[in-house]
Order: structure tokens, then sequence, then C-alpha cells
């Protein structure tokens, strides 16, 4: 079954896009939330009463994804809260798109800080209260571009694939502990992140997708939904892609 009523979920950067979706997909099956954001708080309090009007408890905290110590301060106060922790979703991420030679060392840290090393500080954080439990779902936001890279997007795609790396090997790591850990690589989906690319560019790449046509939000968030319930019970290591069949 797909319900996740009672469980509680963590999803970091949630206050827009997927991250948001997910959110809301989530609550809908009766799944307790706490979320991250860091600069959107008007988006994010929005969030919270969307949230507490499907009637679940919701916990919402500004902060850096990219840090180590908040992300395990952020843990106490799930646990704190709710005393458990079933789903993590690390779903923050950000771009900051050039071509390598004109690329900047900070547009580099920026992108592989937010994406991939918040992943790995979540994870760091979750692990031991998922060991104690003996059971947990972590769930990744990888992307098409970190199996297939993109140009102008090396901070971008590195970062992806990192992700993707992370989760096959920490899956291996877990898997005796009955804690999967899977990741979900979207292809063109509309999100703010997309919709502020050039008109021009995101013709072009509507024409590269088979199904002529970008994904939404809420078509990524059902695969979160599937692999954050018993449903994925045999499913850990593995990255699913939303793409349209782009690849």
């Amino acid at each position: 079954m797909t319900n996740l009523s009672g469980k509680t979920a963590l999803i970091t950067g949630a206050s827009r896009g997927i991250g948001r979706a997910i959110a809301t997909m989530y609550a809908e099956q009766g799944c307790n939330i706490a979320f991250t954001y860091i600069y959107e708080d008007q988006e994010a309090q929005e969030l919270v009463e969307q949230l507490q009007a499907k009637d679940v408890q919701v916990l919402c905290i500004k902060s850096d994804a990219s840090k180590f110590d908040d992300a395990h301060q952020v843990l106490k106060q799930v646990i704190d809260t709710f005393g458990v922790i079933d789903i993590l979703v690390c779903n923050a991420g950000i771009t900051r798109d050039t071509l390598l030679m004109r690329m900047s060392e900070n547009q580099w840290d920026e992108v592989l800080n937010i994406n991939l090393k918040s992943v790995f500080n979540y994870c760091h954080a979750v692990t031991p209260y998922m060991i104690r439990q003996r059971h947990g779902s972590i769930i990744a936001m990888s992307s098409i571009v970190g199996l297939s890279g993109n140009p102008g997007q090396t901070n971008y795609a590195a970062s992806k694939a990192g992700v993707i790396a992370l989760v096959k090997s920490l899956s291996k790591e877990l898997a005796s502990r009955n804690i999967r850990v899977n990741a979900i690589a979207p292809g063109f989906i509309l999100t703010d992140m997309t919709l502020s690319l050039p008109e021009e560019t995101r013709e072009e790449m509507i024409k590269m997708i088979p199904m002529r046509r970008c994904g939404t939000p809420e078509e990524v968030a059902k695969v979160a939904v599937f692999l954050a319930s018993d449903m994925s019970s045999y499913v850990s290591g593995q990255v699913v892609s939303v793409n349209g069949a782009m690849g």
C-alpha cells in the first residue's frame, strides 16, 4: 500500500517546486511533514498552512542544507518533535549554469555544496536514528543530467552524478538494517528553476523529449510516494528516471 499514514518525513528544499509537491502528496497520504527551506519565507509559511489543512503535523525549519552542523540540528528538532523519522527526501538543489571555461570556483563550489554535500550531511545525520529504528527510506534527488551530462552544466551534472554514486554505495551499507536508499532522476520538469530559462531554450529542450511535453512536479512526487511506501519494500540502490523517455 502507498498509504503513509502516521509516518514522518523530512524534506529538504521543500518551499517550492518538486519538494513542495512531494510534501503536499505525502501529507495527502497522512504523513507528518518536516521541511527545510532557506530563502522563501512567504512560500514556506503558505506551505505550512496548506499542509496543516490536511490534518497532519508540520514542522518548518529555515536552514542551510549545505551546512553539516545545521543538518544534525534539524534532525534533532525532528526527533524532538515527532519522536521518529521514517522518510528522508534530499531535494535541496540549485543551478549556476555556464561553460566550464567561464565557470568560477565559487559557482562550482556552491552547486556541489548544495546539491551533493547536503545529501551527505542529511544522510549522515539521519542514519543513526534509522539504524536504531531498524527501518527507513532515504530518497535523494538526482537528475537526467547526472546520467547523461549537459553542456554548460558541468557543476550540476557532477553533483547529480555524485548523488547517484552516494545512493548506490549507501544502499549497500544500510540494507542489512532495513533502510532503503534510492534516487529519482527527473528530466525536464516545470519548476521555477526551469521556467527561468529563456523560452527558446525551453522549446529546444521539449523537442528532445519523445513525449513532447515537460513533466510536472506532481509526476515526480508520485515516484517519491512509491519509494517512501511499503510498495517499494524490496527496492534499494536504484535510480528511477522520470523523463518522458529522454533516455
